[in-house]
């Protein structure tokens, strides 16, 4: 089970500002920018997997999460000047990279994800590896599509040509992959992406002041590394790391196009929850899933449907099953695992640590307090999955 360390850890991501030297029509922060990128190697992968290119999904998610937990340490340092170091000085590179995991010593528990962040801050960039590749294609695009959010309130900054410059060389490097070409060429997973896009717009608990602001797009991130780290309690297959991890970041895909509809609302009455359900399953089909191919609607309603429950794919058929089950019986790739549960968890504990740090910041309202509570409660009354300690966890942060 992650610690309370490493989970506030990693919530740093939403308090370190992006482009904090220029004008900014909204906020843009590391966790946004994560879960964007996150998403376009998502679509990236599927279409190199597509083309017949073997996928190591297991690079990309980690690969993600390490260099996410590197800019929350090395935040200060701007891209220009970390490149420059790179470049310049390779051996400091490596021992500043090396300083960079040392910090979460004391906070990862996990030896063995550790000591893969070490393997992994410590390897050459590899141009020709194709996992590599789609990662660093991902991290360019959300780049450049942060740069256009502010280019229309920089038109004064000298420089602004030159960056936009830098920003297409960079992806033109990576113009052989085939959903970047889509992307660039406005296309229709273009349009999709910009409806997916919104997320970031959106901020979460509208009703009440918060210190920091979470967007929908940043609090589906954390849900997906939540449930990375609570998935691998269980000595999960990598189909099962792949499903929660991308489930947790794709389990609020729906208010691209609906809104997010805070809880006590969705249970105002009785059966407003299932209708709100059944209208944003109809809104995604008319809005969203046009726009994208087959395979990918697939599996994303698999990931979206029925969010919250444990399932797998057996027969080509999907069955709700127990994660007692899937720990017993059916923790194999060809079986497809998915734990709804786990993803819930994660979920709730990404809305807890929001209200727990704007309270803990001197921000507060009866919203956000009673919400509080309300998630304090139902975690630790969660009986559902005995292997992992919540009381623990809680106890922690109080």
């Amino acid at each position: 089970m992650i610690n309370s360390l490493f989970a506030l850890k990693l919530f740093e991501a939403f308090s370190i500002e992006r482009w904090n030297d220029r004008i900014r029509p909204i906020v843009l922060n590391e966790m946004d920018r994560s879960g964007h990128k996150m998403m376009i190697a998502y679509f990236l992968g599927k279409y190199e997997e597509k083309s017949g290119k073997d996928i190591e999904w297991d690079k990309i998610i980690y690969g993600g999460l390490f260099e996410l937990l590197k800019k929350i340490v090395l935040s200060d340092i701007k891209a220009p000047v970390h490149r420059r170091i790179k470049d310049g000085y390779p051996e400091e590179f490596k021992k500043l990279n090396k300083w960079v995991v040392q910090q979460y010593e004391i906070i990862i528990e996990d030896q063995d994800l550790l000591d893969n962040f070490y393997k992994y801050i410590d390897e050459k960039e590899n141009l020709d590896d194709v996992n590599f590749r789609i990662l660093r294609a991902a991290h360019k695009y959300s780049s450049l599509r942060e740069f256009e959010i502010i280019k229309n309130s920089n038109t004064m900054t000298p420089d602004l040509q030159r960056i936009e410059k830098e920003l297409n060389a960079d992806i033109k490097q990576f113009s052989d992959i085939q959903g970047l070409q889509s992307l660039i060429l406005k296309q229709e997973l273009f349009d999709f992406v910009t409806k997916i896009e919104q997320l970031r717009y959106q901020v979460r608990w509208g009703q009440s002041p918060r210190i920091p602001k979470t967007s929908v797009l940043g609090h589906s991130m954390l849900v997906a590394i939540l449930s990375l780290l609570i998935t691998r309690e269980f000595n999960p297959t990598g189909k099962r790391i792949y499903n929660n991890f991308f489930a947790g970041l794709f389990h609020d895909l729906p208010e691209a196009v609906t809104r997010d509809i805070i809880s006590p609302v969705k249970k105002a009455t009785e059966k407003l929850p299932d209708i709100v359900k059944r209208i944003e399953k109809e809104i995604v089909s008319e809005q969203l899933y046009p726009l994208i191919e087959d395979f990918i609607e697939k599996e994303l309603k698999y990931f979206t449907e029925k969010e919250f429950k444990n399932k797998i794919i057996e027969n080509e058929e999907i069955k709700e099953v127990t994660i007692k089950k899937i720990n017993d019986e059916y923790n194999f790739d060809e079986f497809s695992p998915l734990d709804g549960e786990l993803i819930g968890l994660s979920d709730q504990i990404a809305a807890y640590l929001e209200a727990y740090k704007s309270i803990e910041y001197g921000i507060s309202s009866s919203h956000l307090e009673q919400g509080k509570t309300y998630i304090y409660h139902n975690l630790k009354n969660n009986n559902l999955i005995s292997e992992l300690d919540i009381r623990k966890f809680l106890m922690e942060l109080e």
